[in-house]
């Protein structure tokens, strides 16, 4: 697992009662998956410039506890699973090591015209938990 993306929550992220809305947690999430691979190495813009761009497929994602405008939460990024085309994501959001949201999400790598690809052999040296 990579250092957790710590993300201060400001006014814009939450609704009229200062609660993070929703739709902002997977922000997070897709923040600290750009962050996690670029910490083993994986530059996604590089590869969306040669063509290979990544998808989600699928959440499943479970709100706990809200995060509240003025504090910062930590989101962790795991990779548990790995095919030829897909990698299965484990992410947690926390507020001083309390579980706030918890989701699992799936990738898939895909060519330009949106079809699927296989994954560059540069993540496959990702390691798998």
């Amino acid at each position: 697992m990579a250092n957790p993306l710590r993300v201060k929550i400001y006014y814009e992220d939450t609704d009229a009662g200062g609660v993070v809305y929703y739709a902002n947690y997977l922000k997070y999430m897709e923040r600290a998956r750009t962050e996690y691979l670029l910490e083993h190495g994986v530059n996604v813009a590089e590869f969306h410039n040669k063509g290979s761009m990544f998808a989600v497929v699928d959440v499943d994602i479970h709100y706990k506890r809200p995060a509240k405008l003025g504090e910062t939460i930590e989101v962790t990024t795991e990779i548990v699973a790995m095919t030829a085309v897909t990698i299965s994501i484990k992410h947690q959001i926390l507020r001083d090591s309390v579980l706030l949201v918890e989701a699992n999400v799936r990738i898939a790598c895909i060519d330009r015209n949106g079809k699927p690809t296989r994954i560059p052999e540069e993540m496959k040296m990702i390691r798998v938990s």
